[in-house]
């Protein structure tokens, strides 16, 4: 006889079922644990399923779903957004019924709880643009509900409202709350401390294959719709799931701003290459670059990154994300199976709901062991704005595109001022490829109204330190440290994907030796000066001369054919310099001195 439960329990452990039946008036309550259904449940009419403490619901149906009943599973999830930002959702529920299978979803199914069991509905409110918080009750502006459903553009947006129409796998748009909610019902925080809205989802639990549909280029809001967590690795790079690119995009929305206009707006999305399903490993995470927005939903300009570090092996329930379309034709479709799901805490260490960029406390460092190897070059546009993109360095990688490594640009070309890695003709914000010291990488940069853009690679994850990494600059065949210093440059307006490459070796310090003979760099203390002997009469570009924090003291340029060159060196502080020479030809020679001007 199959294994049912009929009766109120306490479930303080993990708890695995073959089914689970809950009579009317009866209740189950989960408790930082999970239970485990390996068919179907069937909650009676107020009959239900509590989730608390971050309890979960796994079930191991192979197929479709035949969950049932009018009770209700009720979770909780807190928001990070006020009333006038957005966090991006996939509800973990949807509309209970004696009818087998899932069901489409509304915000009227979302509460405010008021005790540990007990809620009462949001009120919806269409007449207003802001939320409200208050102790006990909770308003929802149902005007920022919208889906995006294999869209290219901003008009493409699917205004949901109040309507019970987004189907299970669908993810949805929400804005959060003014106001706070001390209200406390148990949990770690109370209902509302300010900016984090706890909303309690009631409804019948999603269960088993959920399909969600792409198109080839275009962006789909999807995310975990169980509850329960989603190993997103495990649904990126399912074998069945090829027609979407295995990469996921996260949107983050600058807080200080606070209006609902769209000419105001500061947000943009953050990018997840899940790399490898290894249980010791997990993926790379590049935070979003801010963006400003037209009227027409068009991006505007390059804000500052959010700076988030945001762990996202693990989706929480209800976390909203997009995927985009790889396969030709006409609609196609991925698949999120129970075989995604997994019993994972939001507290834990690889899974976080979008969160504040100013609530450090929520995120962990990340154990460098379980980090792949990677490079992290960090660029400074006009002195204001950091675009960050990530090369990751893997034995498996190709020099090619790895679905689920490679990931493209989520903003394509709408960018004014942008940096990106050139590969296969297109834009990627994360590149992987096995490490090869004798390999270049073409970096692509956009370039509007003389833009300033600083380079810098000091930010490293298991990666050989002593392993020298350069920027290099066709314009002048130059190479650039960027691992120990920055290298600046100021482009007019175009498009350079020829120009600028990441190397790991200076190829002019191979004609160094050639010229050690040819030259003789002296550093006279007793007359401060620093002499630079050429009696071979070598025609130099340029003299430069660096601290050992990598900081330029002075830059002599076009120097022609001397037999010596002097440079004052009156009034430096004592410490240790390098001197760079150049020759017209591009060949280099650098030295260190002492100055002891005393």
């Amino acid at each position: 006889m199959k294994k049912l439960i009929f009766v109120t329990i306490l479930l303080v452990c993990s708890t695995a079922l073959a089914q689970l039946y809950v009579s009317p008036n009866s209740y189950v309550f989960v408790k930082e644990q999970y239970v485990y259904v390996t068919q179907d449940v069937n909650l009676q009419n107020n009959g239900n399923l509590f989730l608390r403490n971050e309890g979960q619901l796994l079930q191991g149906t192979a197929g479709v779903s035949t969950n049932r009943g009018e009770g209700v599973l009720s979770v909780f999830q807190e928001g990070t957004s006020d009333n006038y930002d957005y966090n991006y959702w996939c509800s973990p529920v949807g509309n209970a019924s004696t009818a087998a299978g899932n069901e489409n979803f509304g915000i009227t199914m979302l509460n405010i709880p008021t005790t540990v069991l007990n809620s009462t509905p949001a009120t919806i409110d269409s007449a207003t643009y802001d939320g409200v918080s208050a102790n006990g009750s909770l308003s929802i502006a149902s005007y920022w509900i919208w889906r995006f459903l294999a869209g290219a553009d901003y008009s493409e947006w699917i205004h949901s409202a109040a309507n019970t129409d987004i189907e299970a796998g669908q993810g949805f748009t929400m804005k959060g709350t003014s106001g706070t909610d001390a209200t406390n019902v148990g949990e770690t925080a109370v209902n509302n401390p300010g900016g984090a809205q706890r909303y309690d989802f009631r409804g019948k639990p999603n269960d088993g294959n959920i399909t969600v549909n792409v198109v080839t280029d275009n962006l789909t809001l999807t995310g975990n719709p169980y509850p329960s967590a989603l190993h997103v690795n495990a649904f990126l790079l399912d074998p069945s799931n090829t027609d979407c690119t295995g990469i996921a995009y996260y949107w983050e929305h600058d807080k200080t701003v606070n209006s609902h206009l769209l000419l105001a707006y500061r947000g943009g999305y953050g990018t997840y290459a899940p790399i490898s399903t290894s249980p010791t490993e997990y993926g790379v995470y590049v935070p979003a670059t801010f963006d400003s927005f037209n009227i027409d939903g068009t991006i505007n300009t390059v804000g500052a990154s959010s700076g988030l570090s945001i762990q996202r092996k693990y989706a929480p329930i209800g976390q909203g994300f997009m995927v985009k379309g790889k396969a030709s034709g006409s609609p196609v479709a991925v698949t999120l199976k129970n075989t995604h799901r997994a019993f994972y805490k939001e507290s834990d260490l690889y899974s976080e709901f979008e969160r504040n960029a100013n609530n450090q406390t929520q995120s962990t460092q990340n154990p460098a062991a379980n980090q792949v190897a990677q490079i992290r070059l960090n660029t400074i546009m006009n002195n204001q704005f950091t675009r960050q993109i990530a090369l990751v360095l893997l034995p498996t990688a190709t020099d090619g595109i790895d679905r689920g490594i490679d990931a493209k640009s989520p903003v394509e070309d709408a960018i004014p001022n942008d940096v990106y890695f050139f590969l296969d003709n297109d834009k990627y914000v994360i590149q992987g490829l096995s490490f090869d010291i004798e390999k270049r990488i073409p970096v692509g940069i956009k370039a509007t109204d003389n833009a300033t853009f600083k380079f810098d690679a000091s930010m490293v994850v298991n990666f050989d330190e002593s392993q020298s990494i350069f920027m290099y600059d066709a314009q002048d065949n130059s190479y650039h440290d960027i691992k120990n210093s920055t290298y600046e440059v100021v482009l007019s307006t175009g498009v350079y994907n020829n120009r600028f490459e990441i190397t790991f070796k200076d190829s002019n310090l191979d004609s160094q030796d050639n010229i050690k003979s040819d030259l003789v760099i002296f550093q006279n203390n007793t007359s401060q000066t620093l002499t630079v002997s050429n009696p071979n009469s070598l025609d130099l570009k340029s003299v430069k001369l660096f601290d050992i924090a990598g900081k330029q003291i002075f830059d002599k340029q076009r120097l022609g054919v001397r037999n010596s060159y002097e440079f004052s060196t009156s009034g430096m502080a004592e410490a240790v310099y390098l001197v760079e020479v150049v020759t017209n030809d591009n060949r280099k020679m650098a030295q260190k001195i002492i100055v002891s001007n005393h």
